[in-house]
């Protein structure tokens, strides 16, 4: 593997890029608004949440709640994610393939971080039901900071005290989150989104071997 030695650290984006959940957490959701038969909705499916992978935890109450009061929706949301927590570092998601085996080549060379724009505590399912904690120096998200996914990214940036890291993502936002930040970004083609420009592109998780 050729390393690409103007990067000094590795961002990663969670949902999309690392691994798909959005099926534990449509059953998770499920099991809380069972008990609020006040909530008047269909149940969760799968196809609701790729529409909101990558934003917020209220930015998604709106979306999946329109009909509720902000405070009855939020507060509601705060529930589902908690529970959603729970149940994820239980059962995991799907990670994409070689995905553990390629970060521990790349972190070889390279530290490695998680910025989302996920609930405090997400990140930590992710890490605890996969066994990855290991892999990874530092993480950050917006159930911490409550800013940007930009500006979040500048926080831990300056805390790790990069230079010149890369932001790895899937979404528009993703890629505009390393704009915000200044950095270089690599669009993950097979994830939940769409990009309309990006420095490199992956087709798949390991092709990141390819570029860096």
């Amino acid at each position: 593997m050729e390393m690409n030695k103007k990067y000094d650290g590795l961002i990663f984006d969670l949902d999309g890029t690392m691994w798909n959940s959005t099926k534990p957490i449509v059953e998770a959701w499920n099991i809380i608004l069972g008990k609020h038969p006040e909530i008047k909705r269909e149940p969760i499916v799968e196809e609701d949440l790729t529409d909101c992978m990558g934003k917020t935890m209220y930015t998604i109450a709106a979306m999946l709640f329109p009909k509720e009061e902000e405070a009855v929706r939020n507060a509601l949301m705060d529930e589902l994610c908690l529970f959603e927590n729970e149940y994820l570092e239980e059962v995991g998601g799907v990670l994409y393939p070689k995905l553990e085996e390629t970060l521990k080549e790349l972190s070889k060379e390279y530290p490695i971080y998680i910025v989302s724009n996920c609930q405090d505590g997400y990140i930590e399912a992710f890490l605890k039901a996969h066994k990855l904690a290991y892999l990874f120096k530092d993480t950050e998200c917006w159930g911490r900071t409550f800013v940007t996914k930009g500006e979040t990214n500048k926080i831990l940036i300056k805390r790790n005290n990069l230079k010149n890291p890369v932001y790895i993502g899937d979404t528009q936002g993703d890629k505009q989150s390393a704009v915000d930040a200044g950095i270089d970004f690599i669009f993950a083609s097979y994830g939940f989104g769409n990009v309309d420009e990006y420095n490199y592109k992956i087709e798949k998780f390991e092709d990141l071997t390819d570029i860096l």
